[in-house]
């Protein structure tokens, strides 16, 4: 399939899913019992307020000309918010004294009270919202709402046909003091809208407990429904995104291992949230409920998954697109733009959810959000070097995260590259910190990088070494060289360096296979080794630099080891096959990997090629 048919197709199907997704958010939502319905932040608001209400001491209002009351009756405001703190804490004898029960007796009202408060609690949680803060806190309640002066309006409800209004009464004490209570014509109906808004048969089958604790405003029954819904539903989620990756993975098999992570994460969360949404008011009116419903947090969560992978997946494409085309262009920056342009639409998702939870991201200062603001906040010219630091490192990557690096005289492993300095790890397991701006003019060897190890040491034999020994050894020891299967050959080289003040130098510059320091100083070692046995088969030692004079010659040479060895180097002239300044091509193939390695007699010992 050409690239551009496969890279338009893809782009069709992540419009269609982002489409699909902006039309779910922007879909209005569903009817409301209350045209002033309250926004998730308001909801943990009010559930905070009436936590704190609990058990609060009622202030000593006689100073300000109102009649003292211990339940804090005097103002509507006030009586609302006592109520729902007492039914909040499941004290409905308290709550029983916030309702205007005169028209039952005494011994009617001790046992219907704490009742009715429990209905009606039960009745506004799943009708109507209050927001106490809007109610009257004056003595004498709202003048201005059009009704008699004993009565205050807190909300209707709409049921069917009717509309019922909650109202507040002022009534009079035994002692003669006027106090806000729940109007008797209220209490009256309570039954009936409990009938339309209670829980029916499901009570009669649960504890109460299960029906009054609650969480964020929801009950537990409900959250124990809400749970089993989406347990339902998660099959259906996975059925529906498997037929969705196999229609995909027929137009686009290529891709099927990206496409599989994308399905079976955040589109498949994406569905799960969507059908839950859907299915939510299956469950029952709740004001609570219907809140975090409309907060739509799991629909978010899957939209900025969804979109991390989708760039993921765009990325993918990109690197894998021939000749540099489309998205491959400038490869050495991609990563850096990916991890931004991910940044950039999680605050954009962020701020979109922000406002379903109820603040308001228009009244926020532009200018922090600016270049400007940025700078502003950046003020110190240290910090924004280092910032723009962070960003270089990110973008030019000379290290990563886990690379080996040596910087001056320290070696160690970046652990982490932050926005004002790049933290590393030292070979002594120490944590030392470099400021970007400056670990950007440092000289730094990349040591993850090396893809082969240097093998260089300096022969320093002694003054009696004879030239033919010399050549023996450049010889064998190159010879020595090409057979190790670890040693590359490109490159190798044996060189007769120099005149020492106390040695006769020869150079080995080798290059030796590894993946690791610990490999490396193995190899190295067994080459050693044999470095050694080849000095001690010339002939010849190593020469010991020393002030001491001694009156007897140092150790004597072995005579007949030299004569052999001037006599096999003739033999080579002879042969025309003294293989020096190189052993030619054909020789080195012969060679090469013929030497044990590891050695005989490790459990490890490998034999070489006969």
């Amino acid at each position: 399939m050409p690239s551009q048919l496969l890279t338009r197709r893809f782009a069709m199907m992540t419009g269609t899913i982002m489409i699909l997704l902006g039309l779910l958010l922007a879909s209005p939502s569903s009817a409301k019992t209350n045209p002033s319905q309250p926004s998730l932040k308001e909801l943990i608001s009010k559930k905070t307020n009436e936590t704190s209400s609990t058990g609060q001491a009622v202030p000593d209002q006689s100073q300000l000309g109102l009649p003292y009351d211990r339940l804090g009756r005097q103002v509507p405001r006030s009586t609302v918010r006592r109520f729902l703190a007492a039914t909040g804490g499941r004290n409905y004898v308290l709550a029983a004294e916030y309702l205007d029960l005169n028209k039952l007796a005494r011994e009617e009202a001790a046992i219907q009270g704490p009742k009715l408060a429990r209905q009606l609690r039960i009745v506004l949680d799943r009708a109507l919202w209050i927001d106490p803060d809007l109610l009257s806190d004056e003595p004498q309640g709202d003048q201005d709402d059009h009704l008699h002066p004993a009565y205050d309006r807190v909300g209707a409800i709409s049921a069917g046909d009717r509309v019922f209004d909650i109202f507040l009464q002022r009534v009079t004490q035994n002692d003669g003091a006027p106090i806000w209570k729940f109007a008797g014509v209220t209490v009256a109906e309570i039954p009936e809208l409990y009938r339309e808004f209670g829980y029916g048969w499901i009570e009669e089958m649960l504890p109460n407990w299960l029906l009054d604790v609650s969480l964020l405003g929801i009950h537990l029954w409900l959250w124990i429904m809400l749970g089993s819904l989406g347990l339902l539903l998660f099959p259906a989620a996975m059925l529906i995104t498997w037929v969705m990756a196999i229609i995909v993975r027929r137009f686009h098999g290529d891709i099927g291992r990206e496409l599989e992570r994308l399905f079976t994460g955040p589109v498949r969360l994406l569905i799960w949230a969507i059908l839950m949404y859907w299915c939510t008011d299956m469950v029952g009116p709740s004001i609570a409920l219907h809140v975090l419903r409309e907060a739509r947090i799991v629909l978010f969560i899957a939209l900025a998954w969804l979109l991390a992978r989708t760039v993921d997946l765009v990325a993918a494409r990109g690197r894998a697109k021939p000749d540099g085309q489309g998205f491959g262009v400038g490869l050495l920056h991609f990563k850096p733009v990916i991890r931004v342009l991910k940044m950039l639409m999680l605050i954009i998702v962020s701020f979109l959810w922000l406002e379903y939870m109820g603040f308001s991201v228009a009244t926020l200062e532009l200018a922090g959000l600016t270049i400007s603001g940025l700078a502003i906040a950046l003020a110190s010219q240290k910090t924004l070097e280092n910032f723009l630091g962070a960003f270089t490192l990110m973008a030019t990557q000379p290290v990563q995260v886990g690379d080996l690096c040596r910087f001056g005289t320290t070696v160690g492993t970046i652990e982490e590259i932050g926005l004002r300095a790049t933290r590393i790890r030292t070979l002594e397991r120490t944590v030392l910190k470099i400021a970007n701006s400056e670990f950007l003019g440092m000289q730094v060897h990349n040591l993850s990088k090396r893809d082969r190890f240097w093998y260089h040491p300096t022969l320093r034999l002694r003054y009696e070494t004879t030239p033919d020994q010399i050549r023996y050894l450049m010889v064998e020891i190159r010879r020595m060289l090409y057979g190790h299967p670890k040693v590359l050959t490109d490159r190798l080289q044996v060189r007769f360096k120099g005149f020492a003040e106390h040695s006769l130098n020869l150079e080995i510059f080798a290059y030796v296979e590894a993946t690791g320091y610990v490999e490396f100083y193995d190899i190295a070692s067994d080459l050693n080794l044999r470095v050694m046995e080849l000095v001690a088969a010339a002939g010849t030692g190593f020469g010991v630099p020393t002030q001491i004079e001694y009156e007897f010659p140092g150790k004597p040479l072995d005579e007949q080891l030299v004569q052999a060895v001037e006599t096999e180097v003739k033999e080579w002239k002879a042969q025309r096959a003294l293989y020096l300044p190189d052993f030619p091509e054909e020789t080195v193939a012969e060679i090469k990997g013929s030497l044990d390695y590891p050695p005989e007699g490790s459990p490890h010992y490998s034999r070489g090629k006969t």
